[in-house]
């Protein structure tokens, strides 16, 4: 992953009604939920979750796929799993297996 696609990729969760966004339809895997499911859950107006979705799957964080006259939102959970491979590849001096073994990573990852 490049540098400057994982800092889209945070900017785009950089808003709370975002990463809730995001967090719900990963709850929601693999099936997602419609537009209107969203709302209902999350308590949100329509317009303001449109624009939304519209950040986040402009990100590539999540998919959408038409289903009549509704729309389909899923995370999109490889692109998360590539983010954190991104975070954590230099962990523990480029072993980020070690990191998690034992409780290791409180050791080695410290500032």
């Amino acid at each position: 992953m490049e540098k400057q696609f994982a800092t889209t990729l945070f900017e785009s969760l950089a808003s709370g009604v975002r990463l809730d966004i995001f967090r719900l339809l990963v709850k929601n895997a693999p099936n997602g939920l419609v537009a209107g499911e969203i709302a209902t859950l999350l308590a949100l107006p329509p317009t303001n979750l449109s624009f939304h979705l519209k950040a986040l799957t402009q990100a590539g964080l999540l998919s959408v796929i038409q289903e009549g006259r509704y729309q389909r939102y899923r995370a999109n959970l490889a692109v998360m799993q590539e983010l954190i491979a991104y975070l954590t590849a230099e962990c523990c001096t480029g072993n980020p297996e070690q990191c998690f073994e034992n409780d290791l990573a409180a050791d080695c990852c410290k500032s």
